[in-house]
């Protein structure tokens, strides 16, 4: 099983939150989870697309998958360090 089939060990709900508020966000809950843990991020604010890869490029960790739905951004991280 590759790990983005795996379930998100967390998911956060940023809709109606602006930048930088789902970034934010992001980075306190990577916080509280575990090396190898996922998180899953669903935003309505189209800046998080590019707000979230940079921050998850420059703090280590990995961006599995991003889902560009109707309304919806939906991300999943996995916890690198």
């Amino acid at each position: 099983m590759s790990a983005a089939s795996k379930s998100p060990t967390k998911t956060i709900d940023v809709r109606g939150l602006f930048c930088p508020e789902p970034v934010f966000r992001t980075k306190i809950e990577m916080e509280r989870l575990a090396i190898g843990d996922m998180l899953k991020i669903v935003s309505d604010d189209p800046e998080s697309e590019e707000d979230i890869a940079k921050w998850v490029k420059r703090s280590g960790h990995e961006l599995l998958s991003l889902d560009k739905g109707q309304k919806d951004l939906e991300f999943v991280i996995k916890k690198a360090k």
